[in-house]
């Protein structure tokens, strides 16, 4: 008879797989009360209306063209509700950060406040005098009044001391936008108007340059992309749920913290993750683990092969024995011989090196288990970049091959490029749900059960998706022509593709929730399972919440005409013994 634990491991593996396929019985209550919307099988129109939701992207790219096309819109609507000048209008949107509701409510309720603030003065301080020649208030020399300019406040300078001003106040940086007049009792704006009636050259347009990159860099909707070179800028639309963005350049980041994109893990793991990854924390770690101080300078010595006698490198070469840590003169025949020493195994038993052999071996523990989620972060990190290799390179080179030696156009062989973009952002997301698991607490026993299941789950389906895309379709590529087997092999691939996509979006949804839906004995809850991993629905109606049953070789979908793979879920016709997908036996 099994004992008590065993039937709670076995009820807890049904769990799991229960919450891993969708089989889970729900009231119609709370089917109706879900989180998430479930799609009917035969209703194709409604799964893609589903999918083309999922799928909206909440940003725009916008190139330097764009940019400067929103800019001039942005200063445009301004100018004419405020009914001033696009210049002082841009003056405004720089100082509210290019927010054009927040122009609008400060400007209606105190404009003379705004103007101050602004610099915008209504009416000059003084009157531009109207003499043949005047004295500049800089270098206080006589010039003819042509030679002479002012902003809006008219204190007269020279052209060539405003040239100056301008040139190093650009050459300064950034700050040169909020330039005001040179008289240091003066708070005048000095606007780009005169930036392009005075200034040189090579400073016009450098000022146009940190005029243009301010509408990015100051706006809290939009960002330039982190990747190296790149020139492209996102619009983002605050509050819309997911951070993750796509550039043209392919480069993926997180809005939020501008690291690379890592759903499912949140910005505050990432930072801790990356920190980690890059501190001498774990240098030291290591030098705790695997070393020991000499006993007399204290420096860290490791052991990596020889006897127990170890003597220090100079100019201390004190002589010591490596498990005891005393003077090697002391040990002899007294201490069982010359190379060896009982006098450890006594003080351990005495307990005298307890504490220090605790915090070595825990130490050790430690680095074992960073080395353990780390090894695997990078080596998914750099199959991604291999399988992104082999994207460019099917795009630019193997997919007009494969059209060529397959006789079809290729048009009909991008299911091949969405299987490996597929690859591509499943090994991204393969490779941060090590860092989850490395900081999932020790103590949830049951959610790092199931996440730990879950994680197997998806790097299995992902590594027979990436073989099947990498060696399966070598096969075509090396043929010399068409191939009866190139449609089974575009079904496998599109249908593997499907599942591994499926199944790594209720992952992240899962992990986003924090494993919400197991309880605190390690099995899931049934009434809200299926609203986690068994939320979408492919058009083959794969996941359709059923009961599940205990000891059965398959899953069961609704379909009585089919049955679901249990490796792959792909669903095969009833009569058929072996998964057509992934040729596992039912």
């Amino acid at each position: 008879m099994d004992s008590e634990d065993d039937m709670h491991d076995a009820n807890d593996v049904e769990s799991l797989e229960d919450f891993y396929s969708g089989d889970t019985a729900i009231d119609s209550d709370d089917a109706a009360d879900g989180d998430y919307e479930f799609i009917d099988n035969d209703s194709e129109d409604e799964y893609d209306d589903f999918t083309s939701h999922r799928n909206q992207q909440n940003y725009t790219i916008l190139s330097e063209a764009d940019i400067r096309q929103w800019q001039e819109n942005d200063i445009l609507k301004i100018s004419t509700v405020l009914s001033i000048s696009k210049v002082e209008a841009g003056i405004l949107l720089r100082h509210y950060n290019w927010s054009v509701s927040k122009v609008h409510d400060e400007w209606f309720a105190d404009e003379e406040k705004v103007r101050n603030t602004v610099g915008l003065l209504e009416r000059p301080v003084i009157e531009f005098p109207n003499a043949r020649e005047m004295i500049c208030g800089i270098c206080f020399e006589d010039f003819p009044s042509a030679m002479m300019s002012a902003v809006a406040c008219g204190h007269p300078f020279c052209n060539s001391c405003w040239a100056g001003y301008l040139g190093t106040s650009i050459n300064d940086g950034p700050g040169c936008l909020t330039l005001r007049c040179p008289d240091p009792s003066c708070a005048a704006a000095v606007g780009q108007d005169m930036i392009n009636t005075l200034a040189r050259e090579e400073d016009r347009e450098k000022y146009a340059r940190y005029f243009l990159r301010s509408y990015i860099e100051d706006n809290r909707k939009a960002k330039w992309c982190p990747a190296p070179g790149c020139d492209y800028a996102v619009d983002f639309v605050v509050g819309s749920g997911n951070y993750d963005v796509t550039c043209r350049c392919s480069h993926g980041f997180c809005w939020s913290c501008t690291e690379e994109a890592h759903r499912p893990v949140d910005c505050g793991t990432v930072c801790k993750w990356i920190m980690k990854n890059s501190a001498e924390s774990e240098n030291m770690n290591w030098i705790l683990a695997n070393s020991k101080p000499c006993p007399k300078c204290k420096r860290p010595i490791e052991k990596n092969q020889g006897c127990m006698h170890i003597t220090c490198t100079p100019p201390c070469k004190f002589e010591f024995c490596w498990l005891c840590l005393g003077a090697w003169s002391d040990h002899g025949e007294r201490t069982g011989g010359f190379y060896a020493c009982n006098r450890y195994e006594t003080a351990k038993q005495e307990g005298v090196y307890d504490e220090s052999e605790k915090r070595r071996e825990m130490a050790k523990n430690s680095l074992e288990r960073y080395t353990h989620y780390y090894e695997r972060w990078a080596s998914n990190q750099s199959s991604r970049q291999k399988a992104l290799q082999d994207l460019q390179l099917m795009q630019s080179v193997h997919l007009e091959k494969l059209s060529d030696i397959q006789c079809q156009p290729e048009s009909q062989l991008k299911f091949i490029i969405e299987a490996w973009s597929q690859i591509v952002e499943c090994r991204r997301v393969l490779k941060w749900t090590y860092a989850y698991g490395y900081y999932l607490p020790e103590h949830e026993h049951a959610k790092r059960r199931f996440f730990e299941y879950m994680q197997g789950e998806a790097e299995a389906g992902l590594e027979r998706l990436h073989q099947c895309a990498e060696k399966e379709l070598q096969v075509y590529l090396n043929a010399e022509g068409p191939s009866k087997e190139f449609n089974e092999f575009r079904t496998k691939l599109a249908g593997l593709t499907s599942v591994t996509r499926n199944y790594f979006e209720n992952l992240v949804r899962a992990l986003e929730n924090g494993l919400a839906d197991v309880d605190s004995h390690g099995a899931c809850s049934r009434t809200t399972s299926s609203k986690s991993l068994g939320g979408s629905r492919s058009k083959s109606g794969r996941g359709r919440g059923t009961s599940a049953k205990s000891g059965s070789s398959s899953r069961n979908i609704d379909d009585s005409s089919h049955w679901s793979c249990e490796h792959c879920t792909f669903a095969n016709v009833r009569s058929a013994t072996i998964c057509q997908m992934c040729h596992n036996r039912r």
